[in-house]
C-alpha cells in the first residue's frame, strides 16, 4: 500500500528488536516475526490512517522470505527487505516519500542518533522505540 496523503511510519525493524534484551539475538527471524505480529495491531491504535513500512535486514528478512512490499501473513504492513545497509534503506525510503510529496508527514521509529541525522534533513520527524513499544504492548 502506497498512498501519499496518508501519514508515513517507517520502523527500524532492527533497532526495535535490539532495544529489549529478550533474547532476539538467538532467533532473529523469530524476533522479526514477532515485531511484525504486534505491527499488525497497530493501524488499529492510531488516531488516522497511516501507512506503515518496515525494514528488515540480515537474518531478520528470514521473517517474511520473499522480495515484495507485501505479505500475505501481515497485510497492514509495506515491508522492505534491505539489499544492504537496513539504514540506508530506510533513507532512500524516506527520500523517495518526501520526493513524492513534501508535505506528507513521514515518521521514523528509531534510537539510532546516526539515522535520526540522516532523515531529519529530509523531513521525516523520530521517535525512540518506547513509542511504538507503547503502543503495541
Amino acid at each position: 500500500m502506497t498512498d501519499n496523503s496518508v501519514p508515513l511510519l517507517v520502523v527500524d525493524a532492527a533497532n526495535v528488536v535490539g532495544s529489549r534484551p529478550d533474547g532476539w539475538w538467538r532467533d532473529r527471524a523469530g524476533a522479526a516475526r514477532r515485531l511484525l505480529t504486534n505491527l499488525q495491531a497497530l493501524p488499529a491504535r492510531l488516531d488516522e490512517p497511516t501507512e506503515i513500512a518496515v525494514i528488515l535486514e540480515g537474518a531478520a528478512k528470514a521473517a517474511v522470505g520473499r522480495n515484495s512490499d507485501t505479505d500475505s501473513d501481515y497485510p497492514e504492513l509495506r515491508i522492505v527487505l534491505a539489499s544492504g545497509s537496513g539504514d540506508d534503506a530506510i533513507v532512500d525510503l524516506v527520500a523517495a516519500a518526501a520526493a513524492a510529496d513534501n508535505n506528507r508527514r513521514i515518521t521514523v521509529v528509531t534510537a539510532d542518533r546516526g539515522l535520526r541525522e540522516r532523515v531529519e534533513p529530509l523531513g521525516a520527524q523520530t521517535v525512540g522505540p518506547s513509542w511504538l513499544r507503547d503502543r503495541i504492548g
